[in-house]
């Protein structure tokens, strides 16, 4: 198991575990209410990709990453069945109000220096500054299950 890490202050980020799912669950239908996934969805991400699966503290936070092709996002609310090589895809990054605008998910996001993401209107401008760029998107279908104005995203590592 992979050890936790500081960000700053006295929350770390630890590695996700099966006890942790009700707590993401919890956030997840607070802080995303329009974006609602079933608990499947969590715990199938969990057990094909623990190393991208990560929790802030005692619940002010979670991430959930997978490898993926990079060609476009696995549909909203979907099982992946299996992994498909590629960079890393940011599922969720969530963090409750009081936890945001302390660097926690930038500095999570090294971890990741290729990876893509989908970005919900209002987001593009955070994501931007972190790296990320549009991308074009093999899959409308899987990119608009996010809503309308969901923008696909990459960033590459730099050379």
């Amino acid at each position: 198991m992979a050890a936790g890490f500081a960000l700053s202050g006295a929350m770390d980020w630890r590695p996700m575990t099966a006890a942790d799912l009700p707590g993401v669950l919890a956030l997840a239908d607070r802080l995303h209410p329009h974006h609602p996934e079933a608990p499947a969805v969590f715990a199938e991400r969990l057990a094909l990709a623990s190393g991208g699966c990560w929790m802030l503290g005692e619940g002010e936070g979670y991430a959930v990453a997978h490898p993926w092709d990079g060609l476009a996002p696995p549909p909203l609310d979907s099982l992946l069945g299996r992994l498909r090589p590629g960079p890393w895809h940011l599922h969720d990054i969530a963090l409750l109000p009081a936890a945001r605008g302390a660097g926690h998910a930038a500095r999570l996001l090294a971890r990741w220096p290729e990876a893509t993401l989908v970005a919900i209107p209002g987001t593009g401008a955070y994501w931007q500054a972190q790296g990320f760029r549009d991308a074009p998107c093999a899959d409308a279908v899987a990119l608009a299950s996010y809503g309308e104005g969901a923008r696909f995203m990459q960033r590459q590592a730099a050379p």
